[in-house]
């Protein structure tokens, strides 16, 4: 089955049939075993060997993973759920650029992004955390990143406005 999958904003199409993987033109003998009583999975690509732990956030499809200690926004979906997808962006995507704002209160842990960079609809932007848990702030619609209004360790309140697009 093949999946497109959007790694803190670079997209990548792997092709998994069992325990065979291709990525591009590379291709992968990959294994997923479980740590039994732990969130922890053993993820071996080839001779390498990693620890993954895999939380959902947000939209089907999206995860944060922290792979050997270092953490990745990732949205993972099959050929047609992704056409959907970007097919429905596309169509939100033409009320022009709307700002990323601060769903509720909390700490913003680190941002994504850096003026003059373009972004595409759902490309996460800011990491905040609130009421304990950590949540990727994804732009709403495409656009190029006009402003950041956020800093990493600042406190926003609700509907406080984290970066502007243009």
């Amino acid at each position: 089955m093949k999946y497109i999958v959007d790694v803190e904003g670079t997209r990548v199409e792997v092709d998994l049939e069992g325990e065979h993987a291709r990525v591009g033109t590379a291709a992968y003998l990959v294994h997923l075993s479980t740590i039994e009583g732990t969130p922890v999975q053993v993820v071996t690509i080839g001779d390498a060997v990693h620890r993954v732990v895999a939380r959902r956030s947000g939209a089907r499809g999206s995860y944060v993973l922290r792979v050997d200690g270092a953490r990745y926004a990732v949205e993972a979906l099959d050929e047609r759920s992704r056409a959907i997808r970007d097919l429905s962006a596309a169509a939100e995507g033409a009320r022009g650029p709307q700002p990323v704002v601060a769903p509720m209160p909390g700490l913003v842990v680190k941002v994504h992004v850096a003026v003059g960079d373009v972004v595409t609809a759902g490309q996460p932007v800011v990491a905040m955390e609130a009421m304990k848990m950590e949540n990727e702030l994804r732009a709403p619609s495409a656009g190029t990143v006009h402003a950041i209004r956020a800093t990493p360790g600042s406190a926003v309140e609700k509907g406080a406005v984290l970066v502007e697009l243009r």
